[in-house]
């Protein structure tokens, strides 16, 4: 875990004890998980022993993890840009070319994903999550009580992202036996389960304009295949506006999840499906 975290808000307490010659500041250097006792020194600022310089220059809705020389944005550029973004409620949220991954307006991205995860009642039962994101389907479904996680995501600057973020699985340097990440894109691998491998799936993928063969009647019917009859299906489809896409995704989404064999309702942003 790169700890310390900086956020503008750690950032801006640091420098008002140093203005006003605080020597000691509590705050959070791990995005909110724990509290801890900061000594702020005139040049720099000193936690568990170890001195760090203060940031000459601090965004909003920028995350800075410590390098081991200095402090930098957690983002990375290669096709696309992916940062990892602070929230007001701690755990925080990820962008793609500014796109916002996961939904912060009302409510944590965390307790959000334990709403969802809910849906599928996680007890006991071998999980198919289909995008992992951050893992905060999979720290759900670990916390209440799944047998077992397969947990698939194709990006590898995410899975970097995971490692950072003290609030993923990985980000604790501790991963959950249960929990088995893979690097694969879910397209390629759901082909290669039997029938009825799983008792409950999770489908939060991107946007439809960016990953619309996620959305396919060929994968809804992989994902019928592999789940048990009376497995339970939640699908993200968030609110797109039908007049500006011109499309109603839910009710495509639930037509073709119909037509694959699964008894639909609307939930939330979502959908949650039965296998029949």
């Amino acid at each position: 875990m790169s700890l310390p975290l900086l956020t503008l808000q750690v950032h801006e307490a640091l420098m008002t004890a140093r203005r006003s010659g605080t020597r000691e500041v509590e705050c959070s250097l791990d995005l909110g998980r724990s509290l801890t006792s900061v000594r702020v020194h005139a040049d720099s600022w000193e936690w568990r022993g170890s001195h760090y310089p203060f940031l000459q220059r601090c965004k909003e809705r920028t995350i800075y993890s410590w390098t081991g020389e200095g402090f930098e944005p957690v983002a990375r550029f290669t096709t696309s840009l992916i940062k990892l973004v602070p929230t007001e409620w701690g755990p925080p949220t990820f962008e793609i070319d500014g796109i916002k991954m996961l939904p912060t307006l009302n409510v944590s991205p965390y307790e959000d994903a334990q709403r969802k995860v809910t849906l599928i009642e996680p007890h006991g039962k071998t999980v198919l999550d289909t995008c992992g994101g951050l893992g905060y389907f999979a720290v759900w479904c670990l916390q209440l009580g799944a047998a077992r996680i397969v947990s698939y995501e194709v990006n590898d600057s995410v899975l970097w992202l995971r490692r950072v973020n003290p609030w993923s699985p990985e980000g604790g340097g501790v991963v959950d036996e249960r929990l088995t990440l893979v690097h694969a894109d879910v397209l390629d691998e759901i082909g290669s389960y039997p029938a009825k491998a799983f008792d409950a799936v999770l489908h939060d993928p991107p946007r439809f304009g960016i990953a619309g063969e996620l959305y396919s009647q060929q994968f809804y019917d992989e994902l019928a295949r592999v789940l048990k009859p009376r497995g339970r299906l939640f699908h993200y489809v968030g609110a797109p506006n039908k007049l500006t896409s011109g499309r109603d995704v839910p009710r495509e989404v639930s037509k073709r999840l119909q037509r694959a064999g699964f008894r639909v309702r609307a939930c939330g942003d979502g959908l949650v499906g039965i296998r029949l």
